[in-house]
């Protein structure tokens, strides 16, 4: 089945196109652009660059797709912008491929969801099945793991890390990196527990989320040094992969500490 577009876009001949892909009106696709199976431009969508988007993925008004990033140092270089499949990107939302700096590369990953005015910078790296609320503003190499929840207005500071299955309460501002399974919330952001609502909602046994609550009370807990208290958890927990998870997270670290609670003696809730 071939493509559909509507007579009132300009769509680059050089664009490739893949079967069942609708482009409304008023659309414009560049000539380094993929659009893959069944992608659905509705109207007034905006794609430029070396923009590579999944099968299925619905863009909505006044997107702004793979045009240059906002970065002073960015002086044309062929970097590229892929999302994956079965995504929906809501109006106004703006997606920018990476530059010379951060790897040449932003990648989106499946079944994400982006709500309106949300902004995914150049180099970050977006999991699967992530959520950004209204006005998310995600500043240049962020990375985000799989399953994160990001509420609206929050802003993700640049270089920041956002583990699996976290989840950012709205208006937050998160200077920090953010521990897998965490819940971060207010300006500046501070650890406020494990995300115990999309632990359950995503199917982790009892045990596994009781497990989790006591090694988060002895990470950040007010004896010792983090790095003390990491391998005192490891020693503990040897056999559990989801406090692993977190511990890895932690070790491996990044360009910011650790995103830790206000009082570090408080438990998760």
């Amino acid at each position: 089945m071939s493509a559909t577009i509507h007579p009132m876009s300009d769509v680059d001949p050089a664009a490739r196109l893949g079967d069942g892909v609708v482009i409304g009106p008023f659309c414009s696709v560049g000539p380094d652009v993929v659009l893959g199976d069944g992608v659905n431009l509705k109207s007034h969508v905006a794609i430029a660059g070396r923009t590579t988007i999944g099968a299925r993925t619905a863009i909505y008004p006044f997107a702004s797709i793979g045009h240059p990033p906002q970065d002073l140092k960015y002086r044309g270089e062929p970097s590229t912008l892929t999302i994956g499949a079965d995504c929906m990107i809501r109006e106004g939302v703006t997606m920018n491929p990476g530059t010379e700096g951060g790897g040449m590369e932003t990648t989106v990953g499946d079944r994400c969801f982006f709500l309106a005015n949300s902004h995914v910078a150049h180099d970050n790296r977006i999991g699967d099945n992530v959520i950004f609320s209204n006005n998310v503003m995600c500043a240049g190499h962020v990375r985000v793991g799989n399953f994160v929840i990001v509420g609206g207005g929050t802003g993700l500071h640049q270089f920041i890390r956002v583990g699996d299955h976290a989840f950012i309460g709205g208006g937050a501002g998160v200077m920090n990196d953010v521990i897998p399974f965490g819940m971060v919330r207010d300006n500046p952001a501070h650890l406020a527990g494990l995300n115990l609502v999309g632990l359950k909602r995503r199917g982790f046994s009892r045990e596994h989320i009781h497990e989790l609550r006591r090694a988060y009370r002895l990470l950040f807990a007010d004896e010792g040094t983090l790095s003390e208290r990491v391998e005192d958890v490891a020693g503990e927990f040897a056999e559990h992969p989801l406090i692993h998870e977190i511990l890895d997270f932690i070790r491996s670290g990044g360009e910011r500490a650790i995103c830790v609670p206000h009082d570090v003696s408080a438990t998760d809730r």
